[in-house]
């Protein structure tokens, strides 16, 4: 089963091994300057472009944690949705993300355990021009009515 993304509120579904659900996005500065303020973290490689000009990347890069912030907004209110509990996260940075670049999330249902209401669902984020992966983590949550 692949399931796309949509916008509607308060979805639940009901997943199952090795169900897909795709999520297009792209961050603005204006959300990287937010997320500075946010969380203090000001290091000017996200925010100086003179800066960032000097290092390897040779623009701004978007936080780290402010991309991964997909996972969590995603598993936590589309798939498997409204009242999934978060257990655990892991997370690989494998390439620098950049401002008004569209990106797609990818999360896939590796694991259930439907005693315990639990899975483990792989999430997986690649640039939508080049398809190049940018950040993989496996999520561990616990959702009653979707794990089962």
């Amino acid at each position: 089963m692949q399931i796309r993304h949509n916008h509607s509120s308060f979805i639940t579904h009901n997943v199952q091994l090795n169900d897909e659900y795709h999520y297009p996005f792209r961050f603005s500065q204006a959300d990287v300057i937010d997320f500075a303020r946010v969380t203090g973290d000001n290091n000017p490689l996200h925010l100086d472009a003179d800066y960032a000009a000097t290092t390897p990347f040779k623009r701004p890069i978007i936080h780290g944690m402010l991309s991964a912030s997909v996972f969590t907004k995603v598993l936590g209110t589309e798939f498997p949705g409204y009242g999934s509990v978060y257990l655990g996260q892991t997370l690989e940075f494998l390439r620098p993300m950049f401002v008004d670049t569209d990106y797609e999330a990818t999360f896939t249902v590796k694991t259930l355990d439907p005693a315990k209401h639990t899975a483990e669902i792989l999430g997986e984020i690649r640039d939508r021009a080049t398809g190049k992966l940018t950040i993989r983590g496996t999520a561990r949550l616990m959702h009653r009515e979707a794990i089962q």
